[in-house]
């Protein structure tokens, strides 16, 4: 029995040493152009190894070029960052718009005299901006000299003029002044008098905020332009723009008139505001004629 076994096994062994030559000859002249003297250890062994070589070119292929985008269930390389990339700015564009969306229904009901101008911006401070409570913003004695300093800087007219050249806006209208800015009396605003029909230019360049009729106010319009300053025209015959518009400088927005159950009189109302204040219009716009 295991004699048996042993030529059996013998005789495998000698089966895969065993030598054989592949010839390759031609068919008409019986010419022979190769041969190959293998067994069959070589055949199996050679074809192990090349099976084996393109299974690690596949892998290498696969993993490091972008032929992997052709299989199902791959993706194309970086796509993932992409998507994270759009996906962190369309949180930030959507946070900016509901921003700016709270900010246009604040400031329409303040234009419609619903709230305050002290509660709009508590409700603004409130929702996006930081509570200072819980900062030390205690001045010290230097910052208090220098809030005084340019409190008393704010009094002159060189003021205005370094403020004129440095946002270079123009004329809304030209015209008398009837009513200044007064920050005391909640006039947060200077009124031009005017004839009716006069037209009224934007300040700058800018995106149209609200274009609407306000019980108060009456047609009025409220440009956004670059740098944080929004421009508010009131008591308007007629608009010209709608919201949403884009408007350059020097543009013609509307058309003065005597609108809405605060004007005694033919004339623009006109706001500045920058960065979130109201600022006094005079400091960066003459209306002169």
């Amino acid at each position: 029995m295991e004699k048996s076994k042993n030529q059996k096994k013998s005789k495998f062994i000698k089966k895969l040493t065993d030598h054989y030559r592949l010839l390759i000859i031609n068919e008409d002249t019986y010419e022979e152009k190769l041969n190959f003297r293998l067994n069959r250890l070589n055949v199996y062994v050679w074809t192990s190894l090349i099976v084996l070589l393109l299974i690690i070119i596949t892998t290498v292929l696969i993993a490091f070029t972008p032929l992997r985008t052709y299989i199902p269930g791959y993706t194309i390389p970086g796509l993932k960052k992409k998507v994270i990339s759009l996906k962190i700015k369309t949180d930030s564009l959507e946070t900016e718009l509901k921003t700016n969306q709270y900010y246009l229904n604040q400031l329409k009901k303040v234009l419609n005299n619903e709230i305050s101008f002290e509660e709009f911006e508590h409700n603004y401070k409130k929702r996006f901006i930081v509570n200072p409570d819980t900062l030390d913003l205690a001045p010290g004695k230097m910052d208090s000299l220098l809030r005084k300093e340019v409190a008393e800087r704010e009094k002159y007219s060189i003021r205005g003029a370094q403020n004129k050249k440095l946002y270079n806006f123009i004329n809304p209208v030209t015209g008398n002044i009837t009513n200044t800015f007064d920050i005391n009396k909640k006039h947060f605003a200077v009124d031009i008098g005017l004839k009716q029909n006069t037209p009224v230019k934007s300040i700058a360049n800018g995106i149209i905020l609200f274009s609407d009729w306000t019980k108060d106010a009456g047609y009025s319009i409220i440009i956004q332009h670059p740098g944080n300053i929004i421009s508010i025209y009131k008591h308007n015959k007629k608009l010209l723009r709608k919201a949403g518009d884009i408007v350059k400088q020097g543009e013609v927005i509307a058309i003065s008139g005597n609108t809405g159950e605060k004007s005694s009189g033919p004339h623009l109302h006109f706001e500045l505001w920058i960065n979130g204040n109201p600022v006094n219009p005079l400091n960066y716009l003459s209306f002169k004629k």
